[in-house]
C-alpha cells in the first residue's frame, strides 16, 4: 500500500463512518414537495427517509461538479494535444534533419 493510498484512507475512513451514522440516525419520513403554489395536499411531493434526499443531493453534487471540471478543463486538454502533435512533427523533423546529416557531423552534434 503506498502512502498516498493510505493517506487517503485515513482521510475518507472517518467521512465514510460519519455519512453512515447519519444515515442511520435519519430515517424518518419527510415529504419534498415540488410545487410551492399548491396546496400541501394537492402539491406533488415525494415521501422518501431523510438519508435519501441527503445521498442523492450528494451524488448529484459530485456529478455536476465532475462535469463542470472537465468542461472548463477542454481547453487545457486541446492545448496538450496540440502541443503532442507539434512535439511529434518536431521530432520528425530533427530525424529527416539528422539522416541527411554525414556520420561524422552527427557526432559532433551529440556531444554537445
Amino acid at each position: 500500500m503506498t502512502v498516498m493510498r493510505f493517506v487517503k484512507f485515513l482521510f475518507l475512513l472517518p467521512i465514510a463512518i460519519v455519512l453512515v451514522l447519519f444515515g442511520v440516525a435519519n430515517r424518518q419520513m419527510v415529504t419534498l414537495v415540488l410545487d410551492p403554489i399548491s396546496s400541501p395536499a394537492q402539491a406533488f411531493g415525494i415521501s422518501l427517509p431523510l438519508f435519501v434526499f441527503f445521498f442523492v443531493t450528494l451524488a448529484a453534487g459530485a456529478v455536476l461538479g465532475s462535469i463542470t471540471t472537465w468542461l472548463a478543463q477542454g481547453r487545457h486538454r486541446r492545448a496538450e494535444r496540440q502541443l503532442r502533435r507539434e512535439s511529434a512533427r518536431l521530432r520528425d523533423d530533427v530525424a529527416a534533419l539528422k539522416s541527411q546529416l554525414p556520420a561524422t557531423d552527427i557526432a559532433r552534434l551529440s556531444s554537445r
